[in-house]
């Protein structure tokens, strides 16, 4: 006989009691796509949503191999030595053709994976834009109620998308490589000049000095960008490098971070940042479950697969059949 699933109520008891079995659940809760799923985690969120908020969220991106897995087990375990609670929402990407993810950021991080102080949370990202999985924003606040004080999510990588992340965290932290200096290369634009603080990883060994050139060659070029649009002064923008493997540069780094926080919160731009994404986090619930309700409709669906065959045929616009869709919602 198969175990009774916890109430929503047990669920919600055992994150404030710091249970991570029932922590891993409730967040396998919100995550689920299942119908019969959804109104429970709606409710478990209310149920939580008192005891968020208290944590300080840090959004960690950078190309593949810039070694973002290294950067934040050793900053982990730094903080949690500190006296931090520290909470890693990872998020691996979901491929296209089999819709899997290896969620292997806790083989990746095995150090830290094993620390009591210390909880990560694989997440696949599936069709999700942005760098982040489709419930981040819920688990995010689940690890506040469970009393992580330090939530580190960490995207899939850089792109232009990547600066949806920015829209849930406190302090968004790019990693770069020392090969970034010259012009930006290899990194976007849109998402360089979002960033609080960004770090030249790898320095140690024979790159320590093309990464420090890096980090010269990016404060010149970042004094030519406006500074991040939440409005944190543009000063406080620092570039720094770090060692993730050796330690070194690592409180250099959770100091600016925390130095940036900390100017926010006494200016109350920290505040009403918080209610903006709590606006758009709405917005987003909404085009998400009015889209689940066009899909899920009769009407629609019948009338899908024939618009879908003239716009393939090149006899219907796009634009236009999009329209006929909606007329078919309405009726």
């Amino acid at each position: 006989m198969p175990a009774q699933r916890p109430t929503v109520a047990e669920l919600a008891a055992g994150v404030r009691a710091r249970d991570r079995a029932l922590l891993a659940q409730a967040i396998t809760l919100v995550e689920s796509t299942h119908d019969d799923d959804t109104a429970r985690a709606s409710e478990l969120i209310a149920h939580v949503l008192p005891d968020s908020g208290g944590a300080l969220r840090v959004g960690i991106s950078g190309a593949p191999g810039v070694g973002k897995s290294t950067f934040i087990e050793a900053l982990g375990e730094q903080l949690t030595t500190d006296g931090h609670r520290v909470a890693v929402l990872a998020v691996d990407p979901t491929s296209s053709v089999s819709g899997g993810s290896i969620l292997g950021d806790k083989t990746r991080m095995p150090r830290l994976a094993r620390n009591d102080r210390a909880y990560i949370r694989p997440s696949p990202g599936g069709t999700s834009l942005g760098g982040i999985a489709r419930r981040t924003r819920e688990a995010l606040l689940l690890s506040e109620a469970a009393g992580y004080d330090v939530v580190l999510v960490e995207t899939i990588g850089v792109g232009q998308s990547e600066i949806a992340v920015a829209g849930m965290v406190d302090v968004f932290v790019l990693l770069a490589p020392a090969g970034a200096g010259d012009e930006l290369q290899g990194i976007k634009r849109g998402i360089t000049e979002i960033a609080d603080v960004v770090v030249i990883t790898k320095c140690d060994g024979d790159n320590v000095e093309p990464a420090r050139r890096a980090a010269a060659a990016l404060r010149s070029a970042l004094a030519l960008l406006p500074g991040p649009e939440h409005g944190y002064p543009h000063a406080l923008r620092p570039v720094l490098t770090c060692s993730a493997r050796e330690a070194i540069g690592l409180r250099e780094v959770w100091a600016a971070v925390a130095h940036v926080h900390a100017a926010a919160a006494a200016s109350g731009r920290l505040e009403l940042r918080r209610k903006e994404q709590s606006l758009a986090w709405m917005d987003h619930a909404l085009e998400e479950l009015l889209r689940e309700r066009f899909e899920r409709h009769a009407g629609v669906a019948q009338a899908l697969e024939q618009i879908s065959r003239e716009v393939v045929a090149g006899t219907l616009d796009p634009t236009t059949a999009a329209r006929r869709l909606l007329d078919v919602f309405q009726r």
